[in-house]
């Protein structure tokens, strides 16, 4: 079992992640813990009080009956545990992973050279003792012991342990392939590689540290949601402290009633406070990384993961991102005189054992097209000729069959075509030059076809846009989101993909500094910039990027850059970034609409119960119904630890994310979290009170 597998497993609602929860939630009370969230603490600290007053009520000197005091305490004591459960349970998910990885986690033996070539002498060491700069060897069969980059080799290498991906990945020195990530395994070949980090600060080191809830850092949106509910319980503090004294003068001037109590005060405060999204905040931001690692994405931190949300332009490469990398046969233009159909047959013979992704799209457009099926080599008695750098060509030879001559089909750059033709003493076609750079102009690949002393036409091999691409960018643009191409082609060839890809803008023949430009340009006018790489030319990007998601097949500079890590190296994966990050965002802006809406109907059932003795006119109020003054103020004390528990799925979950503009989400909120958010409490505390009295408690 992979090591993803494990993690994958772990996250559900496992009876054991459960229990350990409710463990973590009573550890939690500690009061140094508690004080970091200031409207769970204000509970906790009401709920002291309360059981105060109950164990004074035991006594015969209470202010109110012991069993009602009682009940208030137990409920405002499950608010604060429950509030604790949500964001246990939520860090618990991220230790089980952590965990799993630990497990997978082993010391192994690395082969340290003394120079970096191989054949030299070597050491063996275990992993533990490698330092930053040293060289060592992996051969077929060794896992690799840290992470590093390729100096020298090339081989397969199993990657699943990091990434689930059973399929082996190509591992070299230079270009963009070069890095490995220790605990990974050689399959084949060798690899001389120098470690890149000092000892614990590995792949898989980190991603222990980042996936942990407990390490996770308030991101600045979440830090300034906290100072607004806490000036919101600050507020809430001032009012009901005040009622008591105004309770009292009451009294005294109505002449009858009784004054408020102590124990009521505190569950009017816990009610009014914002204890739903207080409760949840924690584990809401924690959800969100735990979402990214599910899609096999690292942050660093939840700022990253935050700020993916609030993303409005996106740079995304061409290549292996809106297009599929490999060029693909697109088209067969005929020489004049010669048939669509012989041209395709003869394009499709000269490809049948060509492996590469080029020849099989030639054979697979021929037959979706043209509706020529693919044929057997040996039993169409041909030979294949090879492609080598020198003839620039391949093909095959069809041998004679019934005193017929051998057709001779190749397929090959136009000079090497040109060059075989007149070698059999044929001409090559004037008015083909023309179709050849036109093509070459949109920056596609001509590949001419002859077949003996004939030139038999031109396939057209481009870059093809991915499917359902142009959909997504539609999405993103639904959101408000600009899209930029960033391609090396021409502008005439960046402007045609940049239209059949549905982007926004394109930077055309771009360098390095060219996308950094762009990058800040965008930053100058407030925005926030998103981007992918995978090569140390991306770094300087990368590292001005809002959000910078580097692939981890690319190179340690574009890693260390950026600030969220692809497992899958898939460069499409920033559009599950901000999909991930804007859903982060549209969860906690809902549980919020949600906490400040529903603290309406709790005016509704506790304040004329606080105050219907003194002033009976109160009663008109109680649209409720509600049972006795008493059981008005329990069955809002329940409600409001209840809904926590109700809505801690979806605070995990995350609500279900639909791209649309901001103005439009707003209203969308405001209709179901909003409206949800007044209507359930006056369904939910009239239910609690309906069975309250069915069980006589009231």
């Amino acid at each position: 079992m992979t090591t993803l597998q494990v993690t994958k497993s772990k996250s559900g609602y496992d009876p054991e992640m459960l229990r350990q929860a409710l463990v973590d939630s009573l550890a939690k009370l500690n009061p140094r813990n508690m004080v970091r969230n200031p409207v769970m603490f204000v509970v906790e600290v009401g709920s002291v009080l309360t059981t105060a007053l109950w164990v004074q009520a035991l006594w015969g000197n209470g202010e109110a009956p012991a069993s009602f005091v009682g009940a208030i305490s137990v409920w405002l004591w499950f608010t604060v545990l429950f509030a604790n459960f949500a964001e246990a349970f939520a860090e618990g998910r991220g230790k089980a992973q952590a965990q799993a990885l630990r497990n997978a986690r082993s010391e192994t033996r690395a082969k340290l050279l003394a120079e970096p070539r191989r054949g030299s002498a070597f050491e063996n060491v275990a992993s533990t003792e490698l330092k930053k700069d040293d060289i060592i060897l992996v051969e077929a069969g060794d896992i690799i012991s840290a992470d590093g980059e390729v100096v020298e080799g090339i081989a397969s290498v199993d990657e699943s342990a990091i990434t689930g991906e059973s399929a082996p990945v190509i591992r070299e020195s230079g270009g963009d392939r070069s890095a490995v990530t220790g605990g990974t395994k050689v399959l084949s070949d060798w690899l001389i590689v120098r470690v890149t980090i000092e000892p614990g600060g590995g792949f898989l080191d980190r991603m222990i540290k980042l996936i942990e809830g407990a390490k996770r850092q308030k991101t600045p949106n979440e830090i300034a949601l906290n100072i607004l509910l806490a000036a919101f319980t600050i507020i809430f503090l001032v009012v009901c402290v005040t009622l008591l004294p105004f309770s009292i003068y009451s009294v005294e001037a109505a002449g009858q009633g009784v004054p408020i109590t102590v124990t009521v005060l505190v569950a009017l405060l816990v009610c009014l406070i914002p204890t739903t999204i207080g409760g949840l905040l924690s584990a809401i931001g924690i959800a969100g990384m735990d979402r990214m690692i599910r899609h096999n994405i690292i942050a660093t931190s939840g700022r990253a993961v935050e700020a993916a949300g609030d993303v409005d332009v996106l740079l995304l490469d061409k290549t292996g991102t809106i297009t599929l990398g490999n060029r693909m046969a697109s088209e067969f233009i005929p020489s004049d005189g010669v048939s669509l159909e012989r041209l395709a047959n003869a394009a499709q013979l000269s490809s049948l054992a060509d492996e590469t992704p080029e020849g099989r799209s030639i054979v697979v457009l021929a037959k979706e097209k043209y509706g020529l099926r693919a044929r057997d080599i040996a039993s169409a008695h041909m030979r294949f000729v090879p492609f080598t750098a020198q003839t620039r060509m391949s093909g095959a030879d069809i041998l004679p069959q019934n005193g017929e001559a051998t057709r001779s089909i190749r397929k090959g750059a136009s000079a090497a075509i040109k060059s075989f033709v007149e070698l059999q003493h044929g001409k090559f076609p004037a008015g083909l030059q023309s179709v050849i750079d036109e093509i070459s102009k949109r920056g596609g690949t001509p590949l001419l076809v002859a077949e003996n002393a004939d030139v038999l036409g031109v396939i057209h091999l481009k870059d093809v846009v991915k499917g359902g691409i142009k959909e997504r960018f539609a999405r993103l643009r639904a959101m408000g989101i600009k899209t930029v191409m960033i391609t090396g082609d021409n502008p005439l060839t960046a402007t045609a993909i940049a239209a059949e890809a549905g982007v926004d803008d394109f930077l055309a023949e771009a360098k390095p500094e060219d996308k950094l430009k762009l990058i800040r340009d965008h930053q100058k006018g407030g925005r926030l910039v998103a981007m992918t790489g995978d090569g140390t030319n991306d770094a300087p990007a990368l590292a001005q990027a809002d959000v910078a998601v580097a692939m981890n097949t690319g190179t340690q500079a574009a890693r260390e850059a950026a600030n969220m890590v692809d497992l899958d190296s898939n460069p499409t994966k920033l559009l599950e970034v901000v999909e991930i990050g804007k859903q982060l965002l549209m969860t906690r802006g809902a549980l919020t609409t949600f906490s400040i809406a529903n603290d309406v109907a709790k005016y509704f059932a506790i304040l004329p119960a606080a105050f219907v003795s003194t002033y009976p006119v109160l009663g008109a109020l109680n649209i409720m119904g509600l049972a006795t003054p008493e059981s008005a103020i329990l069955s809002a004390v329940i409600f409001n630890a209840l809904i926590i528990v109700a809505l801690i799925p979806l605070a995990l979950r995350g609500i279900k994310y639909t791209p649309m503009k901001a103005a439009a989400l707003l209203r969308r909120h405001l209709v179901i979290y909003g409206l949800g958010g007044l209507v359930a409490p006056f369904i939910g505390i009239k239910l609690v009170d309906t069975l309250l009295g069915a069980l006589g408690l009231v």
